[in-house]
């Protein structure tokens, strides 16, 4: 099937290449850490003005609403148009996101707290469009299912940096000059996005398939094993949503200090990072059905076992599991989703992932909250660990990529 973007036969131009491929990790890495930064930045600003936890969460919700509105409207243009022309629209939605944010500084009340929800949908919109358009840039110049492992092992680190460097540079800047001045600095973290675009070739468009009249971008859903791909790839991604959540609750039920549950979380983003670090070494032994089926055994596992942990050190160490189990399934569930996809709508298919995973991150809390207040955060984790140990069953259907 014919393809936005033809990929070049040069090394040097392949994602695969150390270039190409640095220069998206980057790309990922700048705007991911703008929106890590206003994440912490804006929550901070709002409490310590006094305003209240729904308040905050309003704001947290619209970096996560944004793309679920948006995800469909970006594939297609990255389908249609490739890599450039759609990361320069992320770069400027997420620079404006880090110019209202600047502005509201200046002002109070509600349009104060306007200009920051503001701020929130646009730097939420600006990286998943950039996301998008990495992701499908990656595994379309892939060129067969271990290079696209490899290839989303290596994209899946920029996530974990960003979440480090964001939040610390902005943290480190609030409590040296100020807000304002925290605002400012992420105004320069888009840049390097806009540099390292210099390094991504430009392809010459291929064509994309006409549309078929009356067929909506939910017909994508029809091809064979998709639909089951992406409900796996929910509940991994729920997975996700639980821990963060209930860890601190079952924390604050031990008595766990604050510092102890920030451990615990620390240890499972290292894990995370560390996997998907190893990955690319092992990505010629690894199938993906395989993987992406002991995940969820595993993953289910740890949930049965983690309000069972008798102290912290153990809950550290099942917090290290998980994030192998979780860690290693990322990369996999891509590959296999540009393997079932047609060339020309990767893009939108990539939207489909974003949709639900973001959806996932905005009501999910609502509903973790409401559960874990009437029975607990054990009772939680072993429903949600049950529910992706009986989703084992339906990913051994799942078609490996070829």
């Amino acid at each position: 099937m014919p393809t936005s973007e033809a990929p070049t036969g040069e090394p040097g131009h392949r994602a695969g290449s150390g270039r190409v491929l640095l220069a998206l990790i980057v790309g990922q890495l700048g705007m991911h850490s703008a929106m890590a930064g206003l994440r912490l930045a804006a929550p901070l600003q709002l409490l310590r003005e006094g305003q209240s936890a729904w308040t905050v969460g309003l704001v947290l919700a619209l970096f996560a609403a944004a793309p679920v509105l948006l995800a469909l409207p970006a594939g297609r243009l990255a389908d249609r148009l490739g890599y450039h022309r759609p990361v320069y629209l992320a770069v400027l939605l997420t620079l404006c996101g880090c110019l209202l944010a600047v502005a509201s500084t200046y002002l109070a009340g509600a349009v104060h707290l306007a200009l920051l929800c503001a701020a929130a949908s646009a730097t939420g919109a600006g990286t998943n469009i950039g996301m998008l358009t990495i992701q499908r840039t990656a595994g379309v110049a892939a060129r067969d299912s271990t290079e696209r492992v490899r290839i989303f092992s290596w994209l899946g680190v920029a996530p974990s940096f960003s979440n480090v460097i964001g939040p610390v540079a902005t943290g480190l800047m609030i409590d040296g000059q100020g807000f304002r001045a925290a605002f400012a600095l992420l105004l320069l973290m888009p840049v390097a996005t806009l540099l390292s675009a210099r390094f991504v070739p430009r392809l010459a468009p291929a064509g994309v398939a006409p549309r078929v009249a009356g067929h909506s971008a939910w017909t994508l859903l029809q091809a064979p094993g998709l639909a089951r791909l992406l409900v796996v790839n929910w509940l991994l991604s729920m997975c996700w949503d639980v821990h963060t959540f209930a860890v601190p609750v079952l924390g604050h039920e031990r008595g766990f200090s604050a510092s102890t549950i920030g451990l615990i979380l620390g240890s499972f983003t290292l894990s995370v990072t560390g996997v998907r670090l190893l990955i690319p070494w092992l990505a010629h032994r690894l199938s993906e059905v395989t993987v992406v089926r002991g995940a969820m055994a595993g993953t289910a596992i740890v949930f049965v076992a983690y309000p069972l942990a008798p102290n912290p050190w153990v809950m550290g160490g099942l917090a290290v599991l998980l994030g192998i189990t979780l860690g290693c399934v990322a990369p996999m569930v891509m590959s296999m989703l540009h393997h079932l996809t047609p060339d020309n709508r990767h893009g939108e298919s990539l939207a489909f992932r974003s949709m639900a995973m973001n959806l996932s991150s905005t009501l999910m809390p609502l509903l973790f909250g409401a559960t874990g207040t009437l029975v607990g955060a054990a009772v939680l984790f072993w429903v949600v660990g049950g529910a992706v140990g009986a989703g084992s069953w339906a990913a051994r259907k799942l078609v490996p990529a070829g």
